[in-house]
Order: structure tokens, then sequence, then C-alpha cells
């Protein structure tokens, strides 16, 4: 069949669905809820049965053509069939329109070789659903799993199932049970907002019912893929969870920003491997699962957060790998191995922790030899345009364009012919970004300094601790006086230029009073059990000098030489932390939380300076 007929047909499809489900709304479902507000029972009845045949058989034909059409939702008459006849006659209507619409599909595809353009957009999805199960699958079997997601039309499963080898009698009988739970969920919902019209009940309450009937629909289909589908993919990227998360971050996400994707590098290169990539934004492990298609990578995460209780199991099944910040933890190198061994890649953000000023950190000490080791290709990526977007030290978050693209991929021989410091130069040299210095975006918001002083807490003119502020688009010092604007492009209009200029300065600040120094403040200790069973708390005071950090308290002691403290992560005017002897300290200050980035800065300057002093011997 030639693509004009083709077309032909679709968009005949089309008309005939809104004449049909336009006589439905005005003869039928309008005129039905106006009887139902009136509480006219017997006129609502004799409305129905005036009709008869006519609008059993409008249903079933708006509910058959959609499936052709594929690209109209099937809800708009399901949902509607449930508030204009009794619950079990709507099931029946729209269960024989679907099988009515699967025939039809059958016979285009199979004596006219139809092939759908509308289809071809669901059939990327339905490919990639296909694949992520390690197990050879039945099309029966398929079909029914695709008829549960949410995400996949009627009519596009119906055309996946007419081009494969099933008979037309187990296809029908597939298409008549597997549209059940779905045609069930919308009529049930048809019936309640009926009913809530009728009596005249909250908004609110229908609202909530919905939800609740969604709900458990989704948690039937949760059921069916975790354990019978899916069970073999239990602990890997390639599990439902996995793909849960990434949708709910999508749905949360995925219109914030306007994300543009070059994968030519990158499509070349099969897993395993390792994906590294710069780290300028909270949200960079989504920006990066978008670069990679239908290859689900394994993401190294901070253990913090994938061992809490409540996300402990989902983030294990879901083949997360957890990593103690800074710290020697030697459950993660044998995570990697064994999503390595699986054939999956593996996300890692070598930096270890989120920009604050929209420059890289350096990457975590030691790490290429264990990437040399691994014996995979490397791929570096690149995100830009995601630190303004939403940095850590503001929660609102401002809509952008995000580039990814791949920069280099290293291959796993050329990884091994090179040193350790020759392969960390590389990744230190393609890492490097200034977030400022890309220009990517115009930012006009009005309040884009607020916040900043979370960050910049000490003056780079007059060198004054914690007077600054960021007023709307200025930042204040209150000692001097001086005032830094932002431009559009999230630059100061007059020296230092940008963000990272201005820790620059307060880095060289804070070095000239380095020698000697002791920061010390009460706080308030949240020290978390190595699996993250149980947290205990407490009240003390924590000290920084140039030999030692220490934690002291009546009910726990102790003390980290500096030369052993890797960094202070922290959160920005809440927290600083670190792991001692298994557990995690969060101290929050007793007073002026800003202090926590001074207390990161200082261990990091003591770090460096350490490092340098490493590299001259």
């Amino acid at each position: 069949m030639n693509k004009t007929t083709q077309r032909i047909i679709i968009l005949f499809s089309v008309l005939a669905v809104i004449g049909l489900f336009a006589y439905f709304l005005k003869d039928i479902l309008i005129p039905y809820i106006r009887m139902e507000i009136a509480n006219d029972l017997d006129g609502a009845k004799e409305l129905l049965a005036s009709k008869g045949i006519f609008g059993f058989l409008t249903v079933v034909l708006v509910e058959a053509l959609q499936m052709v059409v594929v690209f109209i939702p099937a809800e708009f008459i399901q949902i509607s069939s449930g508030m204009s006849y009794p619950f079990y006659i709507a099931i029946l209507l729209c269960d024989l329109g679907v099988c009515l619409g699967a025939t039809i599909i059958y016979v285009l595809v199979r004596l006219f070789r139809f092939s759908s353009d509308a289809y071809a957009k669901s059939e990327e999805k339905i490919n990639r659903l296909v694949a992520s199960s390690k197990k050879e699958r039945s099309t029966v079997l398929l079909m029914y799993f695709l008829f549960i997601m949410p995400i996949i039309p009627f009519g596009a499963i119906c055309y996946f199932g007419s081009g494969r080898k099933v008979r037309y009698g187990r296809y029908l009988l597939t298409v008549a049970t597997g549209v059940i739970p779905s045609i069930v969920t919308s009529n049930l919902m048809g019936a309640a907002t009926k009913y809530f019209i009728g009596h005249d009940l909250p908004l609110p309450l229908l609202v909530l019912i919905i939800v609740v009937l969604a709900a458990v629909l989704f948690a039937v289909l949760f059921i069916f893929l975790d354990k019978v589908y899916f069970k073999e993919n239990d602990g890997t990227p390639d599990s439902v969870l996995y793909a849960l998360f990434f949708r709910l971050v999508r749905f949360l996400r995925g219109r914030k920003q306007r994300l543009h994707i070059d994968d030519a590098l990158i499509k070349g290169v099969e897993p395993p491997y390792l994906l590294l990539c710069n780290h300028q934004s909270f949200y960079d492990f989504y920006y990066l699962r978008q670069l990679t298609g239908n290859t689900n990578f394994a993401i190294v995460s901070n253990r913090h957060y994938v061992t809490m209780p409540g996300l402990k199991k989902f983030a294990k099944k879901a083949g997360f790998i957890p990593k103690k910040l800074f710290c020697t933890d030697f459950a993660t190198p044998v995570g990697i191995r064994k999503m390595i061994r699986g054939g999956y890649a593996v996300a890692i953000f070598p930096e270890g922790r989120l920009s604050i000023t929209g420059r890289n950190y350096p990457i975590v000490e030691r790490s290429a030899a264990f990437y040399k080791k691994l014996g995979v290709d490397i791929v570096i990526a690149n995100i830009s345009g995601a630190y303004f977007a939403n940095p850590k030290w503001r929660k609102k978050f401002y809509k952008s364009d995000i580039y990814v693209q791949p920069k280099r991929i290293i291959r796993a021989d050329e990884a091994a012919a090179m040193s350790e410091e020759e392969l960390t130069r590389v990744l230190d040299e393609d890492l490097r970004y200034d977030a400022s210095g890309e220009e990517l975006n115009t930012y006009p918001q009005k309040d884009k300094a607020e916040g900043l002083e979370n960050v910049l807490y000490r003056c780079a003119d007059c060198g004054a601790l914690y007077t600054t502020r960021g007023v709307g688009n200025d930042f204040i010092c209150s000692a001097c006086g001086k005032v830094h604007r932002f431009d559009e492009h999230y630059r100061f209009e007059d020296d230092p230029y940008t963000i990272g200029e201005y820790y620059e300065r307060i880095k060289a600040l804070e070095l000239t009073e380095l020698s000697g120094f002791r920061l010390e403040t009460e706080v308030n200790a949240v020290a978390f059990s190595e699996k993250g069973k149980y947290r205990t708390r407490s009240k003390g005071v924590c000290v920084l000098t140039e030999k030692e950090f220490s934690y002291s308290s009546d009910e726990v002691s102790f003390t980290v030489p500096t030369d052993d403290l890797s960094a202070l992560p922290f959160s920005c005017d809440q927290e600083f932390e670190t792991y001692h002897d298994g557990k995690l300290y969060y101290f929050y200050p007793v007073e002026n939380r800003r202090q926590v980035v001074r207390w990161a800065l200082l261990a990091d300057l003591l770090r460096e300076i350490k490092n340098g002093a490493e590299k001259e011997d």
C-alpha cells in the first residue's frame, strides 16, 4: 500500500473519530449529565434507551478508529462511556471497540502491508522496552506487558503484534484480555465522575478517587513487571525501578530545560565502558542519561542517599553503586567491576561533588589508576549550561539550554598504554570547565544574586567575613558598601567578573591567613550508621587547624589528621560532613551556618598544599 493511500486512511479515521465523538458528546453525554444534575433519572434512562444501538455503536467505532489512528488517546471515549452507561455495559462496549480496531489493524498490516507513521513514533519505545529484557519472550507475553505500560497506545501495540507471527485468534484474545485493566480504570473514572456530578460532592474527593484508581493500576503494573517480566534484571540498570526513577525525574524536570544532545561520537561505542562527566548541577545524571540513548548505565552515587531507610532497597534493585564521599570505600570498586562484568556502562563524576562556583574541582585522587585497571573504553562527556540553571547555592530552577556531548573516547588499549599521571592530566584537561565563560544562555531574572552569599561568604574587596549578601541581581558588602551587579549572562559588570574569579580572591585572602589558623564552632551533630539504618544525635565542638580536624562531645570524640582529610563536603547554609569509623557525621553550626563553606574551602586549601608538597618531593 503506497504512502498516499495510507495517509488517506488515517485522515478519514481521524475525521470519523472527531465526528462520532462530537455526536456522542452533543446528543448523549452532555444531555445525560444535565439530567443527572437535575436528578431526572427517568429522563436519563429514556435518553439512553432512545439512542439504543446508535449510542452503543458510537462507543465501539470511536474506540476502534482511535486505535487505527494511534495518536488519539483512548481514555476520552472510555471515561465518557463510563459516565453514560452502566459499568458492565461500558466495559463491554470499549472491549468490543478495541477488538474491532485490532481486527482492522490486523487486516491492514497482514493483507495490505499498511505501515502507520504514527506507529513509527511509538515503535522505538516498544523496541527499547522489549530489548531491556535479557530473556526471549513470546509475542503474546510481550503484548500483555505492553498493554499495561501507560506510555504505549493500544493501537501501536496492535500494529506491533500484527507484524509478528501470531495467529489471528490468539492475537485477538491477547488484545481483548490485555486491555481490560486500563479499560476498567477509565470506566471507573467515568462512573465516579457521574456519581459526583449527580450527588454534588466535593471535587477534591473526586480527584482523590481518580488518583487512587490510577495508583491501583500502577501497582498492578509494577508487581507484574517486577515479579514476572523483569525479575532477572533486579540489581541492574535494566530493572523496572531504574526506568521508573528516570521517568519520575523526567516528569519533574523534563520540561524545565531545553536539552541539546550531540551523541555522534558515542554511537559506535558498545558497553561495557566508563562514562566520565563534569558535575555542574544536581540533575547531571539525568542529562547524561539522554546522551546514551537506549544504553542504561549504572550510576556511582552518594552512599548516604542510596542507603537511607526507604531508599536502600530501591537503589539496590535499580543498580545504583554507593560511594562514600572522599573516603576509602572498598565496596565501590567491587560494585563497579560487577557492573562492568555484567556488560553495563558505569557513569562516574570524577570531581566527587557539585561545583559551587561553575568551575571544576580536581578529579578525585588515585582515580586514574583504578580506571586503567578496569580495562574498558573511557568516554569523557561534557555538560554545558547546567550550572546557572540550578546551582548548588540557589533553590530556584531557571529554564536553560543545556548541551550534552562526548568530548573524547579513550580506547582500552590507549588507556593501558598511558601512565597514571598522563591519564590524570588528560582527564583533568577534558573535564575542565568554567560556566561563566560559556555564555550559552541569557538570564533575564531579577533575583540572580539571591543566596550567593552562601558560597561567596567573604568580601573580595575589603576582606570582611560574612558581610556579603545577594539582593536581586546585586551582590553587596555591608562593611565596605561595594556592589557587584550581574548582567544577563550571569557575569558581574566589573572586576571580578565571574563567580569563579570572586571565589579565587577569597581563596587568596584565606591563604594569607592560613598559617597558624584555628577554626572552631559549636555544632549539632547527626551521625548515620554504616548501613544507614539508624542515626544518633549529639552536641559538641568542631575544630579545624593546619594539623587536624576534630569533633568532641559528651558522647563521642575523634580526630582526623588533615593529611587524611580529603575534603569536607557541605550543603549551603546547612552543614558540612565527614566520615569517621564507618559513620557519616553531619555537623550543623549552632550559629551562622553560612560558615560551612569556609570550613570546606580551608580543608581544600590544606589538601592543595599537601598535594603540592608531594609533587615537589
